[in-house]
């Protein structure tokens, strides 16, 4: 019978507790070798949480470099061009504190990012980070109040990086079909990936 977690003692009863050196790997600041990975990273994932908390995960991605590291407890990314639901952003206006995960393509290791966050306009970085000429409105400071490496198990077991492994794309529903079957429009799928893919070439 199906047997429901419900305390730090009963997890603790199947996993035992980390190294010390593990438990306390976080710092509160962006050192070194790390800003020299985040300034790798093309891409990240944000986690922020709304007032009634329900949460969000939305990918970012821009070319490396695009995260600024203001300094060694600050950085901050561009609000791009999207479909303007603004979910990430109406959540920092309600709860500024977020998560980030950052990849590095062909690597295993992650580092994440907990901290606080703050929308601007007007910033006097903007025109850096600027891609094909346009230069964004808005941009995210994140106050850094906790960064950590995350080891590679979590790629070695889904061998993500290994073309090899993947799935042939005839086999993956494209966003159109994704879209469709969602949402129950009427629209043909081909006529929604037709659609997107127009919409895609105005990314910024």
């Amino acid at each position: 019978m199906t047997r429901v977690i419900g305390t730090e003692a009963e997890l603790r009863e199947l996993v035992a507790p980390p190294p010390r050196f593990i438990a306390e790997k976080g710092i509160d600041h962006i050192d070194a070798e790390s800003r020299r990975f985040l300034e790798l990273s093309p891409f990240f994932l944000l986690a922020t949480s709304a007032g009634d908390g329900t949460c969000d995960v939305s990918p970012r991605g821009d070319p490396p470099g695009s995260v600024l590291v203001l300094d060694d407890r600050t950085l901050a990314f561009a609000n791009r061009k999207g479909n303007g639901r603004l979910d990430s952003l109406l959540n920092i206006l309600e709860r500024p504190r977020v998560g980030l995960l950052f990849l590095v393509p062909g690597s295993g290791d992650t580092i994440r990012v907990n901290g606080r966050a703050r929308i601007v306009a007007d910033a006097p970085y903007l025109d850096r980070m600027a891609v094909k000429g346009v230069t964004p409105d808005l941009a995210v400071e994140v106050t850094v109040e906790e960064l950590f490496l995350h080891c590679a198990r979590a790629f070695v077991r889904s061998s993500l990086w290994n073309a090899a492994t993947w799935p042939a794309k005839r086999d993956v529903p494209s966003a159109g079909q994704i879209a469709k079957s969602t949402s129950g429009t009427p629209v043909a799928a081909d006529e929604i990936d037709a659609a997107l893919e127009v919409a895609a070439l105005d990314a910024y």
